[in-house]
């Protein structure tokens, strides 16, 4: 006849990386941990047998675990008792909101454990979820009268969210889209933001815009030692140009489009290291209605009353063929040079043509270049473009000094 009871109970203790449990006589991996210690207490009344003592070791609940950086726990099964077990099978499951996952190293159970032995594993999981996490140890053994026995332990712990990321994208005219990524540290230490960066999608070749670069290499716009204090923001920003095999296709791509993913790397005060990586980041693209007219060629400055030229990019947008016909009307500051009304001739969907035009302005300073007009004679549709694009207008005949 044999009697059994379970005591369990908690001792908080802290271990630093590579210090001795006193309890285990295990050396411990990791970070601080807590002792989960598992009394098995098997008693014989017939044959007066001894008690067979059994420790588990799993991580302490006072630590925050954040989401990307990796769970690691050292699991020892300690046999405390006088006598030899046999098929010691331990297992350590990972129970998430979605998923139950497998940690432990191997699933062969252990032939035997004498007296004063033990049965180690370590553990490691890259954590993907945020919210409740469960770790589940399950020991089974079986006694030298060969009765099987079985106990399971839980652990809960949560995982938080490390890092606020808000994204924010401004479209250029010139097909170029500029991402700017804000990053908030939202823990209680210290980070070291070893990298950022953003993986474009196939459509996209990116510039990193946040280097200064010097005559012999780039400096970051952060300085060399680049912490991010507990709840500070800050900002990195890209570009992102159409590949030249996409580029024909920018002007016309309607609807959402991916524009990739921010990888962030960073370490933690004792150089643990967590990676996060966002999901496909996707912007909506800017509608440019059937027609749309972009500006290929503009010089920055111009002389008073001396005409310039300007090539046009005119990209039919539709999904059906346009016969378009060009009107160039003056304002109070631009003036057109050239036949208005004339004939472009048909324009086939997601085609487009350069349009090369010349003008002249009558007044200085910062002049905006408007009254164009484009009208499809098919539907008797006009078109309106002003303010397409700014150009500089000095005086030649002033110098500069004066």
């Amino acid at each position: 006849m044999y009697v059994n009871k379970v005591f369990l109970f908690f001792i908080f203790n802290t271990f630093v990386k590579g210090s001795k449990s006193i309890l285990s006589k295990c050396t411990v991996y990791g970070d601080i941990y807590h002792t989960l210690i598992i009394f098995t207490e098997k008693k014989s009344v017939v044959s007066g047998l001894q008690w067979a003592l059994f420790l588990c070791v799993v991580p302490c609940l006072c630590v925050n675990i954040f989401l990307g950086e990796t769970f690691s726990s050292y699991i020892s099964v300690h046999n405390d008792s006088s006598q030899v077990v046999k098929d010691i099978l331990v297992k350590a499951d990972l129970q998430t909101s979605s998923q139950r996952l497998n940690l432990s190293a191997s699933n062969n159970a252990v032939t035997e454990l004498k007296p004063e032995s033990c049965v180690d594993d370590v553990i490691h999981h890259e954590v993907k979820e945020i919210g409740t996490h469960i770790l589940v140890c399950a020991v089974s053994y079986t006694t030298q009268a060969g009765e099987k026995l079985y106990f399971r332990k839980f652990f809960k712990f949560q995982v938080l969210k490390p890092l606020d990321v808000k994204t924010k994208f401004y479209n250029a005219e010139t097909d170029e889209v500029f991402l700017e990524a804000q990053i908030q540290n939202i823990t209680t230490s210290s980070m070291f933001m070893e990298k950022v960066s953003l993986e474009p999608s196939m459509m996209y070749s990116v510039a990193e815009l946040n280097t200064v670069e010097t005559e012999d290499e780039g400096t970051s716009t952060f300085g060399k030692m680049s912490y991010l204090q507990p709840m500070d923001t800050r900002q990195y920003l890209y570009c992102l140009k159409p590949k030249p095999e996409f580029a024909e296709k920018a002007g016309i791509i309607k609807g959402v489009t991916v524009i990739g993913k921010l990888d962030i790397v960073w370490k933690t005060n004792l150089g643990e290291r967590g990676r996060l990586q966002t999901s496909q980041l996707q912007r909506m693209a800017p509608g440019y209605g059937d027609v749309r007219l972009s500006l290929e060629m503009i010089p920055d400055t111009v002389n008073l009353e001396e005409p310039f030229d300007i090539t046009c990019k005119i990209t039919n947008c539709s999904e059906r063929t346009m016969d378009l016909v060009l009107e160039m009307c003056n304002t109070c500051s631009i003036h057109w040079c050239g036949v208005s009304g004339r004939q472009l001739g048909k324009v086939s969907p997601s085609a487009s043509l350069a349009l090369p035009l010349k003008l002249l302005s009558s007044v200085q300073g910062l002049q905006s270049i408007s009254g164009l007009r484009l009208t499809d004679t098919f539907l008797k549709r006009t078109y309106e473009y002003d303010d397409v694009a700014q150009v500089c207008v000095v005086c030649p005949y002033m110098s500069r000094e004066s």
